[in-house]
């Protein structure tokens, strides 16, 4: 059987019979031209001119731009020369050097993805056309390019925007562990900033004993806080969702509608209420219990380290628990009413329905989010400033700002806003994130997307 020729094929390339055919393009050819230049193997060999162009134009306003972007990379590097002699406003700032060297960095990493795509791009072509031959239209071959390029044209803005909205600031806020960018020696624009490498780390971990001691106490007590108030919100939401769901009263859609309240209410003014119901000096618990005549002394309910700490948890047990009442007797609607009853027949009393039957059902479709209401209590920043404060202050709180009742996130508040140790808070946002990110992780990929691959 003779080979066909282009014309009989309707202008595709000649493709020999049989399992041992010629290539028709070399790939590894292929391959160094798309690494030599992006597109250059798309538009010399491949033939597919309209995605090698756009290659090449993305190559080349890189190019154009390289030499200003190593610049502001340089300036990542040196963060500025101090230059006391120059007016403030004209001095180096080394901040917006970060800033600016971070971007360029995320411009970097994204050109490079545009560059293993288009060598990929170039290889999955090469074979194509030595399996297939050579298109033979035009139009066609320009509307498969475009049905292949819609996707990444559609997810490109969205690439982008996350890469520099969410990426950008989360690694300058990393970087700023590393330096010196703190109060009152280094904030730009009239001082400089400073790379210091592992020294704040060093500092916080052991290094010096009072931030040493400080860390030790607002880390453990941020665990505590957090198991506490994620396990108290839990369980009083299902004691009071079993006992309106099995009551056999008629006001008990009522009694749920007054439970809602605190829920209904924004955290921050029911917060803001119980502070000042609960001040030592004048408030309204303080001066109802002494007009009862049940104490003579104003209790120091956020004055005492260890009853403002009770103080947290109770009261963060009243804003939170209608949520995962509300969460449970949904789950517990959905149990089939038949396996209620048929536990009943069988002769089950009310506990043994719960423990057996309920329980295990409200567990296993609440969890999730009894995980991820633990790591939403980690970063609970509400709940102590608008209520205590972070105080009481206790010893090293006159250095370091942290107050007995400060967890991790209202620490870093306290850092930044009140004595401007930037650099130590960045040290403590890298913290909470190895602290938070594997219940984030985890919680995702229990998800049945996640695990039937649809994301």
């Amino acid at each position: 059987m003779s080979t066909l020729t282009a014309e009989q094929l309707g202008g595709r390339a000649a493709i020999p019979p049989g399992p041992g055919r010629a290539q028709l393009v070399d790939p590894r050819r292929v391959r160094l031209l798309s690494f030599l230049f992006m597109g250059l193997a798309h538009v010399t060999v491949l033939k597919d001119r309209v995605r090698g162009i756009a290659f090449m134009l993305v190559e080349l306003v890189f190019l154009v731009t390289l030499p200003t972007t190593l610049g502001m990379v340089g300036g990542l590097i040196t963060l500025g020369e101090p230059q006391p002699h120059l007016p403030i406003r004209e001095r180096p700032n080394s901040l917006f050097m970060m800033i600016d060297g971070v971007m360029i960095l995320a411009v970097f990493a994204i050109f490079a993805a545009f560059y293993v795509v288009s060598v990929k791009s170039a290889a999955k072509l090469a074979d194509e056309i030595n399996t297939r031959g050579f298109p033979d239209a035009h139009q066609k071959r320009f509307s498969a390019v475009a049905d292949r390029a819609f996707p990444v044209i559609g997810l490109a803005p969205t690439f982008v925007m996350i890469a520099f909205f969410v990426v950008v600031p989360l690694l300058f806020s990393a970087l700023v562990a590393f330096t010196n960018y703190a109060a009152p020696g280094n904030i730009p624009p009239a001082n400089t900033i400073d790379w210091v490498g592992l020294d704040n780390f060093r500092r916080l971990f052991g290094g010096n004993q009072l931030w040493g001691s400080a860390v030790a106490r607002v880390f453990t007590w941020t665990i505590v806080w957090a198991f506490l108030a994620t396990g108290t919100t839990y369980i009083g939401g299902m004691l009071m969702a079993v006992v309106l769901k099995n009551s056999r009263l008629r006001i008990t859609p009522l009694f749920r509608a007054i439970f809602i309240l605190p829920y209904a209410i924004p955290g921050v003014v029911s917060l803001l209420v119980w502070r000042n119901m609960l001040n030592g000096a004048f408030g309204t618990v303080n001066r109802t219990l002494a007009a009862l005549g049940i104490t003579d002394a104003a209790i120091p309910w956020l004055t005492d380290p260890n009853l403002a700490r009770f103080t947290m948890v109770m009261i963060n047990l009243w804003v939170g628990f209608p949520y995962f009442m509300l969460l449970i007797t949904g789950t517990m609607t959905s149990i089939p009413a038949e396996t209620i009853e048929a536990a009943k027949v069988d002769g089950a009393t009310d506990w043994q329905i719960f423990r057996r039957i309920q329980m295990p059902q409200i567990v296993f479709q609440t969890m999730p989010l009894v995980i991820m209401s633990f790591a939403h209590n980690i970063n609970n920043f509400g709940a102590v400033f608008f209520l205590t404060g972070g105080g009481p202050n206790v010893g090293d709180s006159v250095t370091t700002s942290a107050g007995a009742t400060d967890i991790m996130v209202s620490w870093i508040f306290n850092l930044t806003v009140n004595l401007q140790q930037y650099h130590m808070a960045s040290v403590l946002a890298i913290m909470i994130f190895l602290i938070i990110a594997p219940f984030a992780i985890y919680n995702f990929r229990r998800t049945k997307s996640y695990r039937e691959g649809e994301i």
